[in-house]
């Protein structure tokens, strides 16, 4: 993971639209990174749902929410459609910025160990620095403890 205090590596993604958004655009703001393993998954599902429904409240505190997976724009688009997200998903297929984020790791998938994304979540503040870094987040519960960190 990368430390708290640092400064969060720039990017530039596109996201389920196909339009670039680069985390600098957000200087100023509070931003929640939050790397997922897959759309339409049942954890996935249920993490993005939740940032959706307390979405009103991340604006209250003038914070974007940005999910990153290595899912195609495609994917992306039908899973926003599918469940009203309100927020933008990034894809990443290449995994450049889940790999500078250093989430790409090996895990347990059903007594196997294979590579993947781990559920992480950063909360980087409006000069670019990483605040708070979390990782093995549980999907259900990350929304509120987010809504709790700002």
């Amino acid at each position: 993971m990368l430390e708290v205090g640092t400064k969060a590596p720039d990017f530039t993604l596109l996201n389920q639209n196909g339009e670039s958004v680069s985390l600098s655009d957000y200087q100023g703001k509070k931003v929640i990174l939050y790397f997922y393993p897959k759309d339409n998954t049942p954890g996935c599902t249920k993490q993005a749902c939740g940032f959706a429904e307390n979405y009103p409240q991340f604006q209250e505190k003038d914070a974007v929410i940005l999910g990153v997976s290595k899912d195609s724009v495609k994917s992306h688009k039908k899973f926003e459609e599918k469940y009203q997200l309100p927020f933008q998903l990034l894809s990443d297929p290449e995994k450049s910025v889940i790999e500078t984020y250093d989430v790409f790791k090996e895990k347990n998938m059903y007594g196997k160990k294979v590579m993947g994304v781990v559920r992480t979540t950063y909360l980087i503040n409006e000069e670019g620095i990483i605040e708070k870094a979390f990782d093995k987040v549980k999907a259900a519960e990350n929304p509120n403890q987010m809504l709790n960190e700002l």
